[in-house]
C-alpha cells in the first residue's frame, strides 16, 4: 500500500517553478507533498514567523501569480474555483523549514530524511 501512494506522489521536480530568479515551490504543491492542506501549512508557517526569513518564503505579486498559472495551467472557471489571496512561494531552505514546524506523517519523514543526508554530507568534508 505504502508503494502506491509514494508511486502517486508528485515528481518534485514537475513542482519546482522560477520566480524572481529563485527556484521555489508554490505553497499548494508543497503542501501536497507534505499532505497537508494548504491552509494547515500556511497557517503552521505564520505561527513560525520567525523561522521564514525572505529568503526561505514570500508572497508572489498579482502578475507573478498570473505568469505562473498560466505557465503551468491552473486556469480553473467556476464560483470557488480560484484563489482568495496570493500564495507563498518556498524556496529549498523555507521547504525544508516548513516540514519542521509541520505535523503530518510526510513531513516528519522528509525532515529526519534531509537531517540524515545533511549528516552523512557533513561527516563526508570533515573526512575529506
Amino acid at each position: 500500500m505504502k508503494e502506491r501512494r509514494l508511486a502517486n506522489a508528485p515528481q518534485l521536480d514537475e513542482l519546482i517553478r522560477e520566480v524572481r530568479g529563485q527556484k521555489i515551490m508554490l505553497d499548494f504543491d508543497l503542501a501536497r507533498v507534505y499532505g497537508v492542506e494548504t491552509k494547515s501549512l500556511n497557517r503552521a508557517v505564520k505561527r513560525n514567523a520567525d523561522r521564514f526569513p525572505k529568503d526561505f518564503m514570500f508572497q508572489v505579486t498579482r502578475r507573478e501569480f498570473e505568469a505562473l498559472r498560466h505557465q503551468i495551467g491552473t486556469l480553473k472557471t467556476g464560483r470557488g474555483q480560484h484563489r482568495k489571496y496570493l500564495p507563498y512561494v518556498f524556496t529549498e531552505h523555507g521547504a525544508i523549514t516548513a516540514a519542521n514546524v509541520l505535523n503530518s506523517a510526510r513531513a516528519v519523514q522528509m525532515s529526519v530524511f534531509v537531517e540524515i543526508a545533511s549528516s552523512h554530507l557533513f561527516s563526508y568534508f570533515l573526512l575529506a
